[in-house]
């Protein structure tokens, strides 16, 4: 059967859209065991139900714990690449685009570039993601985003990197106060996750997804001004391992979806600003970056309320 036949556009609500993963086929099929399948898990294999259905097709012990020893695609891997041939299976999935040899025989549990990668990916500096004007706010291309104002990134390996959106930072301006999550702590989707402060205002943020805390963003946590002037790129807050990525989606818009909810949340923001800001919806200009300082009439449980959600919580 012709594979391109097969091939489908399958809906963001049932497949995760990693961040800048180039390469998109399944590990499996890398190693030859299957003709065809395209990774819908941002290759994070260990939440995969497809990989979980062909370990136990190929009767692998579902006890073995594939993080800490070698997952049995690495067989393949070994039988269809051979010494000086040996691609990485970071090249194979496109986490690197440099040609790079596999010196350990796939076994990634105890590589030290393995390991590097992932430190770098924690401590990285991410950079300002292309961005679309959305009634005035910037959205950033695959990105995920929370009724509350959190937006979510699922990188390589599933890991999801989180933030607040550019409409949060608009509408609440100046922050002087970010009050993150600790290593390891665990957040759950739709409770909250962090809070963020202005003089004696408080105000607390939903988290978008379920899982454990990887890393803090210390800088946009000691300098909270990130946020308003870099929403997206430098002023993320923190990056989580999440239980099960599939799971988080319902819960979350994406592509156009998110773009028109972004139209609705802008149409209550010009109610609840008052008649004489109506005129802004056609107006095409960007929004000012500090909303509730420049709009007195603005209270900030008010906004809290309709926007993050929170204000009774």
């Amino acid at each position: 059967m012709n594979a391109n036949r097969n091939k489908k556009t399958v809906s963001p609500k049932k497949r995760v859209v990693g961040f800048n993963i180039l390469e998109d086929q399944c590990i499996w099929m890398k190693a030859g065991v299957i003709n065809y399948r395209i990774c819908d898990n941002a290759f994070d294999c260990n939440t995969c139900t497809f990989n979980k259905a062909i370990r136990r097709a190929m009767q692998i012990d579902s006890a073995v714990d594939s993080r800490k020893v070698a997952p049995k695609w690495i067989e393949h891997l070994v039988e269809r690449y051979d010494g000086a041939s040996r691609p990485c299976r970071h090249a194979l999935t496109g986490r690197i685009q440099a040609p790079k040899i596999c010196p350990n025989n796939y076994e990634c549990y105890h590589c030290a570039f393995d390991q590097m990668l992932d430190e770098m990916d924690l401590a990285a500096d991410i950079g300002t993601p292309v961005v679309k004007d959305v009634a005035g706010f910037k959205m950033a291309d695959a990105y995920y985003y929370h009724m509350g104002h959190s937006w979510a990134r699922f990188e390589h390996g599933g890991r999801v990197r989180i933030g607040l959106d550019d409409f949060a930072a608009c509408v609440f301006g100046s922050l002087t106060r970010m009050e993150l999550p600790p290593l390891g702590a665990g957040v759950q989707q739709d409770q909250v996750g962090w809070t963020f402060g202005r003089e004696d205002h408080q105000a607390a943020v939903l988290s978008p997804v379920s899982g454990t805390v990887l890393a803090v963003n210390h800088p946009a946590r000691k300098h909270p001004e990130l946020v308003n002037e870099d929403p997206y790129g430098s002023g993320w807050l923190f990056i989580v391992d999440p239980d099960i990525p599939k799971r988080n989606l319902k819960r979350l818009y994406f592509g156009q979806e998110s773009c028109q909810w972004m139209e609705q949340e802008n149409s209550k923001l010009l109610t609840m600003m008052g008649p004489e800001y109506q005129g802004l919806a056609a107006s095409g200009g960007s929004a000012v970056r500090d909303i509730f300082g420049a709009v007195g009439s603005l209270r900030w449980e008010a906004l809290a309320d309709r926007f993050l959600h929170t204000a009774r919580r």
